[in-house]
Formats: C-alpha cells, structure tokens, sequence
C-alpha cells in the first residue's frame, strides 16, 4: 500500500533525524557524595551505580535508533564504561573540555552540548547538578535523573524508560511542544539588575559570612527562603514550604518564607534523616518578576541547598521569581504521546 506524500515525507524525515541524531550525557562523579553523609544520614550514590544508569539510557537511545551520545569527560569515565559490555552502535563524542571535578564541568559540558546542537541532555545529579547545567544550557530540552543529596528537581525514574523518552524527544518523533516544560526559577540580582546566579528549587538567606562546607543541614542562620516548588513529600528546604502550601513545578508562582523565632513551628525533614523545627513568622506568594530585597548584609545565599553567592557588607542584592527555567523532559508526556501515535508499534 502506498502512503499519501505528506506521510512519505514525514516518515523520511523522522528516519533521516535519527540518524543524525545526537545526545548528551552530563553524569557528575561527585553527586551523592557530600558532607550530609557525615551530619545527616544520606546514602552514598557510587559511581558504577551511574554506569549502570547510563548503560540503561544507552540501551533506551539504541532500540530507537540513536546512533552518537557527546558526554562530560570524568575522572571515573562513567560514560565510557557504561558503553563496555552492551551491544550497541552507538558512537561516544567527548566533549572538547578538560575536567577539574568541579560543579563548572557541568556547566561547561553542556554550553559545549547545546552549541554542538544535540537533541538533549541527560543530567545525572542531584538539584545542584541540574542548576550548573542549566547555568550553560538555556535552549536544550534537558532530562534530569537523580543521583544527588537533595533530589527536588530530578526525577526519580528508570533509566530505561528515560532513554525512550529523551530519545523521542531528541529524535523529533515527540516534538518539545508536546512533551516539554518550562518551570520557574530564582534568578540572584546584583543592585544594578544584573543576574549573578540562580537557582531552581530553593534560595536560601544565611547570616554567617563564609561559604564553608557549602551543604546546609542546619536552619539556624537561616533567615528567609525563596522556594520555586514545594510539596509535603519532598525533602530539603522546600519541605518547609510543603508544611503550609503545595506548589507544583508547573505553576508560574514560587513563595518567600521569613523565619524567626516567633511564628508558626513546623518539623521538616531538611536533609535525608535529619527532621528540624522550623518557625515561620512571615509567608507570601510570589509570581513571576516579583523581586524581594534582601535586608541582611553582609550574609551568604545558598542555591538549592549549597551556600554559593557571599554577599559583602554594604551590598544590595535581591531575589527575583522568573519563568526562564530550563526546558524540561516530562517522561510521562512524552510516552503518552508515543503511545497516542502508535510510534513503538511495528
């Protein structure tokens, strides 16, 4: 039976773009690993676990006929590994780096990724290593998997079923539109306006002055937060949040909580076994442009979950809610649309 032209060229061109079709791997060696294994109970996320992570994705992006994967170099070869042992065509692209086994791997890999034009990146980590990619990647549709500390932002998925769906969407058989989304984030502004950081679930005000260890796991220097998200069931900062509001990662709104010592005491669970008392003696809905000031000053701001901007005494920065977050792979979307066109039935 023939098929009408528009469909043969349809068809045609879904076959030529995954053939060309390239993808990217961020896998952070350095997630799940940090200093709350010591002050709180956190397991330790190993790195063969992320090869066998990856292997799975592999296999995913291999049924659909994904034929290159450009991956962040590490000191583990997480990516490389992954690819021994399976059976696969997939070809492996380093990303032209040299890694230093810092959070700035991520953001370079993935700046290298979307100027090299791949349909997607994978993101293995935890919020902060989902914040350093988006910080080198505002255009490419990213599909973060937790492997981290403080897992809000990721998802909790088999790496099969990511494969398929970051695949779909890589490939253009499942196009952005259908299968993607933009949520919220914080954006940190210098007194001139200009953005000197961000987060995408939680900033968080601390009045000591040093950045330190970076991982917070105690609320008492810890003066307001700025949350994106929050939910009764998740964990971290935004687990405050969660006592009082439920905000969903699609809502274009966020909240600002004022903590003290007079007010309404929660128990949050702030990090993986630790459950503290919280007091909040201020909330407040914010929506997206909304701008707050921060009084304290000097103090440091910790982006979702790890102190990282130091702010002097005499300076004047502020929190702004905005709507240009990273653009995000909503698995259960994009297998609904592939289950709706019949694109895995033979």
């Amino acid at each position: 039976m023939l098929l009408p032209a528009g469909s043969r060229f349809s068809l045609k061109h879904n076959i030529l773009s995954i053939l060309m079709t390239t993808v990217g791997i961020i896998a952070n060696p350095i997630s799940g690993k940090d200093i709350r294994r010591l002050v709180a109970h956190g397991s330790v996320f190993d790195n063969q676990e992320k090869v066998r992570i990856v292997r799975r994705i592999m296999m995913g992006l291999s049924s659909l006929g994904v034929q290159r994967v450009m991956f962040m170099p590490d000191y583990y070869a997480i990516v490389p590994r992954a690819q021994k042992g399976i059976h696969s065509n997939i070809e492996l692209i380093s990303a032209p780096m040299c890694a230093d086994n810092s959070q700035d791997d991520s953001t370079k890999a993935a700046r290298l990724m979307a100027e090299a034009g791949v349909g997607c990146i994978f993101v293995l980590g935890g919020d902060g290593t989902s914040r350093a990619v988006t910080k080198g990647n505002a255009t490419i549709p990213i599909l973060p998997i937790s492997t981290g500390t403080n897992n809000v932002f990721p998802f909790m998925i088999e790496a099969t079923i990511a494969g398929l769906a970051g695949g779909l969407i890589a490939s253009g058989q499942v196009s952005p539109e259908q299968g993607c989304f933009r949520p919220t984030c914080l954006e940190i502004l210098n007194e001139d306006g200009s953005v000197r950081d961000i987060a995408l679930v939680d900033a968080a005000v601390h009045t000591d002055t040093y950045i330190g260890s970076k991982a917070i796991w105690s609320l008492d220097q810890v003066s307001q937060i700025f949350l994106t998200r929050c939910r009764p069931d998740t964990i971290g900062l935004s687990a405050i949040g969660g006592q009082l509001h439920t905000i969903s990662p699609r809502e274009l709104q966020g909240l600002h909580l004022t903590l003290g010592t007079v007010g309404t005491t929660f128990t949050a669970p702030i990090a993986p076994g630790l459950i503290e008392p919280a007091t909040v003696t201020e909330e407040a809905r914010m929506k997206v442009g909304d701008t707050i000031f921060i009084k304290e000053s000097p103090c440091v701001i910790a982006l979702d979950g790890e102190r990282e901007v130091e702010v002097r005494r005499g300076e004047h920065v502020s929190v702004r809610l905005s709507a240009q977050g990273p653009l995000v792979v909503d698995v259960s979307q994009v297998m609904a649309t592939a289950q709706q066109d019949k694109l895995f039935m033979h």
